[in-house]
C-alpha cells in the first residue's frame, strides 16, 4: 500500500519496538535516514534501533556514536533507502518488513510504502516525516540528514539535485548540521590505504564502445595489496563518470566468495537503472548497481554488450 508522508508519521506514531533496517554495504543515505529516524523516535519515547548486514565504515561514526545499542523484540519493523528486500544482504528474510521509506523508482512495493520517486535523497523525506511526527529537531538529527542529502547528490552536483533539496540544506543547516565538516569528510578526507586502493582502481580502468564505456576493477587482491577493503570503495564508483566522453562508468567489485557487484553511474542520456535492471538490479536514472553470480571477466563481458545494445539504440537509452 502506498502511503503519504502524513500516513507514515502516523503510524509511527502509534507503534513502539521499532527496528529500522539500512541497506547492506551501507552509503551516507541510508545512514543518515536510519540514525535520523531512530533518534527522532526516541526522542519521543519509543524504543528503537538501526542495524545493518555489514561493519559501517568508521567515517560515519558521528552519526550514532552516542546511541547506546539495545536488544529489545521488534514490534515494527522499518526499512529505510532499500528498494528491493535483497539489498539488504545477510539480513533478507530475517525480518517481516512492515514499512519502506524510499526514493528509487526501482522499488519493488514489498511493505507499506513512502516512495518519493523525484527526490535525490531519501533523507530528505525522512525529514518531512521527523517534521510531521513533531519530533524536536537538533544537530545531531540534522547532520544525520544533511549527510544523506550531500552524499546522494554528490555535495548537490547531480542534476537530481532540486530547489527543495537546497532548501532543506539550508535548514538543516540552520538546526545545526555541520556542513563543512560533513562536506570535507565524505568528499575531501582520504585515508591512506583508500588513496593506495584508488591508484590501482584508475590503473585498471579500461575503455569500451569507442570509449563511451569505462570500466574500473576491483579485486580481492587489490584489497590485500592496499590493506584496504570494500568499505572503501563508496568514492570510487564517481571516477569513472570524470572521463571526458564517457557515458557510462562502470566499476566492478569482486567479493571474497567471487561473485560480483557492479555501480553504474551515467549522464542524463543513459538510464543506469535501464542498464542494471537487465541484471535484476537497479537504482536511479544516473546511479544503479546490480549483482552478479559469476566471475568479473564475465561480468564485464556481458556489461560490455549491454552498452553496446543500449548505446546504439536511442530508442532504449532512458
Amino acid at each position: 500500500m502506498r502511503i503519504d508522508v502524513k500516513q507514515c508519521a502516523q503510524i509511527l506514531a502509534q507503534q513502539d519496538n521499532i527496528l529500522i533496517l539500512t541497506h547492506a554495504h551501507p552509503d551516507g543515505d541510508t545512514l543518515g535516514c536510519g540514525f535520523a529516524l531512530c533518534r527522532a523516535l526516541l526522542k519521543l519515547g519509543k524504543i528503537c534501533y538501526v542495524v545493518n548486514a555489514d561493519e559501517i565504515p568508521k567515517k560515519y561514526d558521528y552519526l550514532y556514536e552516542d546511541i547506546a545499542p539495545i536488544k529489545f523484540k521488534q514490534d515494527y519493523v522499518v526499512a529505510v533507502d532499500v528498494a528491493t528486500e535483497n539489498l539488504l544482504g545477510e539480513l533478507e528474510g530475517k525480518y517481516h518488513i512492515d514499512m519502506c521509506i524510499d526514493h528509487h523508482s526501482t522499488n519493488t512495493e514489498y511493505a507499506d510504502n513512502l516512495l518519493l520517486e523525484d527526490v535525490p535523497a531519501a533523507c530528505q523525506i525522512v525529514f518531512e516525516v521527523i517534521k510531521a511526527l513533531g519530533a524536536e529537531m537538533d544537530d545531531k538529527i540534522a547532520n544525520c540528514l544533511y549527510t544523506g542529502l550531500t552524499t546522494d547528490t554528490g555535495c548537490f552536483r547531480y542534476a537530481s539535485t532540486t530547489a527543495d533539496t537546497y532548501r532543506a540544506a539550508a535548514q538543516l543547516i540552520e538546526f545545526g548540521a555541520d556542513n563543512g565538516k560533513i562536506n570535507r569528510v565524505m568528499f575531501e578526507t582520504k585515508t591512506k590505504t583508500y588513496a593506495r586502493l584508488e591508484r590501482l582502481a584508475l590503473d585498471s580502468m579500461r575503455f569500451y564502445e569507442n570509449e563511451r564505456v569505462a570500466i574500473i576493477t576491483i579485486t580481492q587482491e587489490m584489497y590485500q595489496l592496499t590493506g584496504s577493503n570494500e568499505q572503501e570503495t563508496e568514492a570510487i564508483a564517481p571516477l569513472t563518470r570524470q572521463i571526458e566522453g564517457v557515458e557510462i562508468g562502470i566499476t566492478i567489485r569482486e567479493k571474497a566468495d567471487g561473485t560480483c557487484k557492479a555501480s553504474i553511474r551515467t549522464f542524463e542520456r543513459v538510464n543506469a537503472a535501464v542498464l542494471a535492471k537487465n541484471f535484476g538490479g537497479g537504482g536511479h536514472n544516473q546511479a544503479a548497481a546490480c549483482r552478479f553470480d559469476c566471475s568479473v571477466k564475465e561480468a564485464r563481458e556481458r556489461l560490455v554488450e549491454k552498452c553496446g545494445e543500449l548505446l546504439n539504440d536511442g530508442n532504449n537509452l532512458c
